[in-house]
């Protein structure tokens, strides 16, 4: 497995869904950080499922522990280690079905990769579980991009075939961890409330969309040609367990629009250089042009629905039919918000120390 992200700001994720604890090594945080463990916390609430937005029943505490890295108060320079621990977990149903993979999950394609010693409880690695860990790593990639005026934000724009409204970037600070389904367009609430409910009478479950907000980047993060920004949010984001596309900017639309009209034209406005659009979503060439970035996911429906499916016995080679049990989430769009803003934290903080914009030391 490649556990590990990032060149000067690297992250290592460890962990199964149901195995001790799950948590993140972040090698390459600048010495002199003032960081505590509310600072992680804060973040990990926004991840914890809410009542009412259709997620799962399985409670885990999720207070975090910091192993190493930080001494009275501040980042020392070493690898920072982070986790926390599972307690709510039950391995008894996950028993039963190792040998019969459950559809839209990685349980086949893990069999097969590691010759069925994957640990298979819960989905082990390839669980959302592990998402814990992308955002304790966000929180310290934040907290960093603090010093240097950088901003993310992230809400839900669509879940099912409901699309929330365009808003202003106020609203999406205000509104956004106010409501469980991380909406900044709180008009379309009700109708989401009853979409997730209707989902959860049918046995059925929900996929949506994300979008990122990254302000205050400056021009000229990015290391063309393989190295690029696009690339790099994009992997990242693709990390996150169920994202099934990235796009930014004007993305899959721009096939449909001519150059006089995708293109950003230039305009100098208060000595600082702008586009009058941002269809290219902040990013040209692979590098950061200082406008915002625009990035979306596409989420997938939960792949643990109460329906009967198909699959197969690995051990007798027989079609089979699955009845899935357990805890699982109607749909998982809202507890992606948090990791979504995480993982792309966590990208602009390596290219921010890759160009100097932060220091190695913080004084």
């Amino acid at each position: 497995m490649s556990n590990s992200f990032g060149e000067l700001f690297r992250i290592t994720s460890f962990g199964e869904s149901h195995g001790r604890c799950v948590g993140v090594v972040i090698d390459g945080c600048p010495a002199g950080l003032i960081l505590t463990e509310e600072d992680i916390q804060k973040e990990l609430d926004r991840r914890k499922p809410e009542p009412g937005a259709g997620q799962t029943s399985r409670a885990e505490e999720d207070r975090v522990e910091i192993l190493s890295g930080v001494f009275q108060g501040h980042t020392t320079g070493a690898p920072i280690c982070l986790l926390v621990w599972n307690k709510d977990t039950d391995q008894h149903y996950y028993e039963q079905i190792k040998l019969q993979p459950r559809p839209g999950h990685a349980d086949y394609t893990a069999f097969i990769k590691y010759g069925g010693f994957n640990d298979y409880r819960g989905g082990g690695r390839f669980s959302g579980r592990i998402t814990a860990g992308m955002v304790m790593a966000g929180a310290v990639a934040k907290k960093l991009l603090s010093l240097v005026n950088i901003e993310i934000l992230a809400c839900t724009v669509q879940i099912g075939s409901i699309k929330a409204s365009p808003v202003e970037v106020e609203e999406i600070r205000k509104n956004v961890y106010q409501n469980p389904f991380r909406l900044a367009d709180i008009g379309i609430i009700p109708d989401i409330a009853d979409l997730i409910k209707k989902a959860r009478r049918e046995g059925d479950s929900l996929g949506g969309i994300i979008e990122i907000l990254a302000l205050n980047v400056p021009a000229g993060l990015g290391e063309p040609i393989f190295d690029g920004l696009e690339g790099q949010i994009a992997r990242a984001l693709l990390a996150i367990p169920a994202v099934k596309g990235v796009e930014f900017g004007s993305g899959f639309s721009a096939a449909l629009k001519r150059g006089s009209e995708n293109n950003d034209q230039f305009l100098i406005q208060d000595g600082i250089i702008k586009t009058r659009t941002n269809n290219a979503g902040g990013i040209l060439g692979g590098i950061s042009n200082g406008m915002p970035l625009v990035i979306r996911i596409a989420v997938k429906p939960t792949p643990s629905i109460s329906l009967k499916q198909q699959t197969v016995d690995l051990s007798s080679g027989r079609n089979v039919e699955i009845n899935i049990m357990g805890r699982h989430d109607i749909c998982i769009v809202p507890r992606a918000v948090v990791v979504a803003e995480s993982m792309v934290a966590v990208v602009l903080c390596d290219f921010a120390l890759r160009s100097g914009i932060l220091p190695g030391v913080i004084k």
